[in-house]
C-alpha cells in the first residue's frame, strides 16, 4: 500500500510533467486518474488534491517567482522535469504550512536526483534556497548570523537540465 508523502510527491511531479507535455489545463483530472491507479491512504489523497488545487491557483505567481530566482533561465529553457519539481516545491514552500521549508527543499532535491538531469538537484536546491532565504518563512540558523543578508549575497544557481533537442546530422564538406 502506497502511504508515504514521498510517493505522493512523485505522482504529483509526474502529473505536472504530464500536464506540461500533453497540454491542457486540468491538473485535477490527471491527479485523480493517477490517484485511482494507486492504493493511497485518504490523507495522501487529500494532500495530493490540496497540492494540485494550490498549484493551479498560484501557478502564475509561482512561475513569476521562479523567473526572478533564476533570471538566467527563462521558464521556456528549463527542462519540464525541473520545472515540475520547482512548481510542486514552490507551492509547498510558499503557500502551504504543512511541511517545514527545509523538508520541502530536501524532498525536491531528492526528486531532482531521481528524475532529473545531471544538474537538476543543484539547480532545484539553488532556486528553492534563494526563494526560501527571501521569504517570510526564513529562520536563520544560529551559525548564520554573520553571513550577509540574501539581498547582499549574490547567489548563483546551477544550470538546469537541458531541453531535449534534435540530434545534429553530420554533413559532408564540399571539396
Amino acid at each position: 500500500m502506497a502511504s508515504n508523502r514521498h510517493f505522493a510527491r512523485i505522482i504529483m511531479m509526474q502529473s505536472l510533467y504530464e500536464l506540461a507535455n500533453r497540454g491542457g489545463n486540468d491538473l485535477s483530472s490527471i491527479v485523480e486518474r493517477n490517484i485511482a491507479q494507486h492504493d493511497f491512504e485518504d490523507n495522501n489523497k487529500d494532500f495530493m488534491r490540496k497540492i494540485a488545487g494550490g498549484i493551479v491557483g498560484h501557478l502564475e505567481e509561482i512561475d513569476k517567482i521562479i523567473a526572478i530566482a533564476a533570471p538566467e533561465w527563462p521558464l521556456s529553457q528549463i527542462a519540464q522535469v525541473d520545472l515540475s519539481i520547482l512548481r510542486l516545491a514552490m507551492f509547498e514552500l510558499l503557500f502551504d504550512d504543512e511541511v517545514p521549508p527545509k523538508a520541502v527543499i530536501n524532498e525536491a532535491v531528492e526528486l531532482g536526483k531521481a528524475f532529473g538531469g545531471e544538474n537538476t538537484s543543484k539547480f532545484v536546491n539553488g532556486v528553492l534556497g534563494t526563494v526560501y532565504r527571501n521569504s517570510a518563512k526564513y529562520q536563520p540558523e544560529e551559525g548564520d548570523k554573520d553571513k550577509p543578508s540574501p539581498k547582499e549575497e549574490k547567489i548563483k544557481t546551477a544550470k538546469p537540465a537541458k531541453k531535449a533537442t534534435k540530434p545534429k546530422v553530420a554533413t559532408k564538406k564540399k571539396k
